[in-house]
């Protein structure tokens, strides 16, 4: 049978980095297997999914290289691939469970419920379902019927024991006494995630369920459906999940966690999908490959048992990298967006110009805005810029502008020829000498190489800014 894999979330927000990476390793299997990846949108819970939410969902997939054989936008045979579209399918599948005595209606309320639980415990016994619904007799569930109290559908599960064999986790047996009777069609007619989940792995033909290790406690639940289905259950994979420096789940305490905002700052699908790639699952010593390297090395059995650790600062040197292995035309397309999300009103050729020198120092793209903007706008000395300028004194930076001013060739080559020889002349340091240049002309003691940032800028802008800043520096003490 082809493999049939399927990444299923309930987007009520931004795509955290650890379902981005639950369905990188749907997609990377799937293509590894040569088989199908769906799409599947878990949307009966309307309080908290959106339409916009979804549009979300699926443009940060596009944005990761993360395309879908079927599901929505795409289609497919097993369709529909949203659950709201499907109600009726869970309806009859529930109905039939009810028919054939594997399902049952509670009436208990959640107040009863929770004193029962409370009770269970403080007698120091599992704070489970105790079946009481399951006992009623016929005159009894008449009753409650008459009342209008309304029911919920449990599953009977027969106390069975379950064994599940992971992929990743290896063979786990769950006790059947541990095993409560579970909800599978709410008292509004809205299935739980539990019987949703199972009618479409099973509908949907799936042979792999690959997801986040905080569902591995459902599985036992979802293969006793499957028996009841009689199907045979696809193989489930539970990833483990990603965690902070702290050890703790990975949150907005740690900084960022949705693709879209990594996205924002300036990170490149490549190396998101790089660094997602190797959360939990190593190909080997190389850590920097080209997504069809990666898939072609995936192995799920592979990924490893303990959580793995978010770590910004390596997915930066990742990034890093794929920054400077982009041609310059291609960076500098991909820079744009974010000149002008810095109020930049940058050029395309001049940007072109300048990538080159400043590859070497970009971590993100967004940082270019910080690198470029001396090319485009007027800019005043930061604070490190100006005690720099300081400390120079004027007479350092009219000396500078005098001997730039007689440079006949605007060119690199010539302009390092110059303040060469003026570094060499005073004694000073290139840092010393140079410096003080770096901070008068682009604002900051950062920028692209000094040379080029000065071909680049110019020689009319140059001179100025040299002069301007002599001006404005306090008299030598």
């Amino acid at each position: 049978m082809s493999v049939r894999c399927r990444f299923a979330p309930a987007p009520s927000g931004q795509l955290h980095v650890g379902g981005a990476r639950t369905a990188l390793f749907n997609w990377m299997f799937a293509r590894h297997q040569e088989g199908a990846f769906i799409l599947r949108v878990e949307d009966t819970d309307a309080s908290r999914v959106t339409e916009e939410s979804v549009d979300q969902l699926k443009e940060a997939l596009r944005w990761l290289g993360l395309d879908w054989d079927e599901g929505p936008d795409a289609g497919g045979d097993a369709g529909p691939y949203r659950q709201t579209e499907r109600l009726e399918v869970y309806r009859e599948v529930a109905a039939d469970l009810r028919n054939r005595d594997l399902a049952y209606p509670c009436y208990c309320t959640p107040e009863e419920l929770a004193e029962r639980r409370k009770a269970a415990e403080a007698r120091g016994e599992p704070p489970r379902y105790d079946g009481r619904c399951r006992r009623l007799t016929d005159e009894e569930r008449a009753a409650f019927e008459a009342e209008g109290r309304p029911a919920a559908l449990r599953f009977a599960t027969g106390g069975k024991d379950v064994t599940v064999n992971d992929l990743i986790r290896g063979e786990a047996t769950f006790p059947g006494s541990d095993i409560e009777d579970f909800i599978v069609m709410r008292s509004n007619g809205v299935p739980t995630y539990l019987l949703a989940a199972a009618v479409d792995d099973h509908r949907m033909g799936m042979t792999h369920v690959i997801r986040g290790e905080d569902l591995f406690a459902s599985t036992p639940r979802q293969m006793l459906l499957f028996e009841a289905f009689g199907a045979n259950p696809p193989r489930y994979a539970h990833v483990p999940l990603i965690v902070g420096p702290d050890r703790q789940p990975l949150s907005k305490r740690h900084g960022a966690v949705a693709v879209e905002t990594f996205r924002e700052e300036g990170i490149l699908p490549e190396a998101l999908f790089n660094y997602l790639a190797l959360l939990g699952w190593s190909p080997g010593e190389e850590e920097i490959l080209p997504r069809e390297e990666l898939i072609r090395r995936f192995d799920i059995s592979a990924v490893q048992h303990h959580p793995a650790a978010f770590d910004p600062q390596k997915l930066e040197w990742m990034n890093g990298h794929y920054i400077r292995e982009l041609p310059d035309e291609e960076l500098t397309a991909r820079v744009m967006p974010f000149l002008r999300d810095a109020g930049i009103d940058a050029d395309d050729a001049t940007v072109l110009a300048a990538v080159p020198f400043i590859k070497e120092r970009m971590k993100t793209l967004r940082e270019a805005g910080d690198l470029l903007r001396f090319l485009f706008e007027d800019v005043t000395p930061d604070q490190r810029a100006s005690k720099v300028i300081a400390k120079a004194g004027p007479a350092h930076l009219k000396e500078a502008a005098a001997r730039l001013a007689e440079v006949e060739e605007w060119r690199a080559p010539e302009i390092e020829r110059v303040l060469t020889e003026l570094q060499e002349g005073s004694g000073l340091s290139r840092r010393e000498a140079w410096q003080p240049v770096r901070a008068a002309v682009t604002g900051s003691t950062v920028s692209p190489p000094l040379f080029e940032s000065i071909e680049l800028l110019g020689r009319e802008r140059t001179l100025e800014r040299l002069d301007r800043s002599a001006g404005n520096s306090p008299p030598e003490s």
